[in-house]
């Protein structure tokens, strides 16, 4: 079992940064991977970034890369989400999510082969 909670969501204005946090219980956090998907409402839940269980690749959404860097840190059970030259269409409650999948890298982008959900975390840009 493993519980996620995530936090650092807030309003910034176009253009700003924020960093996402997620910290995992349990002993067995780099068994996962792990990924960040974003929400909003009336749409499915999408990818954003992955990352493997010992960091050595990550997987990002066309959308958000070269703006936005997944992170992680196995010995604080944690995973990170830095978010630069943010935009409104960025706007989104960000969950953060762990996979046990060993297929992984074919599947990182899949909400329904991740095992644990966060509770997620408003993010909020205005224009």
């Amino acid at each position: 079992q493993v519980q996620l909670v995530e936090s650092g969501g807030g309003l910034v204005q176009a253009g700003g940064s924020l960093r996402l946090s997620c910290a995992a219980s349990g002993r067995t956090f780099s068994s996962y991977a792990m990924g960040w998907f974003r929400q909003v409402p009336g749409k499915e839940r999408v990818f954003v970034a992955g990352i493997t269980r010992y960091s050595s690749n990550t997987y990002y959404a066309d959308s958000v890369k070269g703006r936005f860097t997944i992170s992680r840190d196995n010995a604080k059970n944690m995973v990170y989400l830095q978010m630069n030259s943010l935009k409104p269409e960025d706007t989104a409650v960000y969950y953060c999510a762990a996979n046990s999948d060993p297929y992984y890298s074919r599947n990182y982008y899949k909400p329904n082969v991740y095992d644990y959900w966060g509770q997620g975390t408003q993010v909020t840009v205005s224009s």
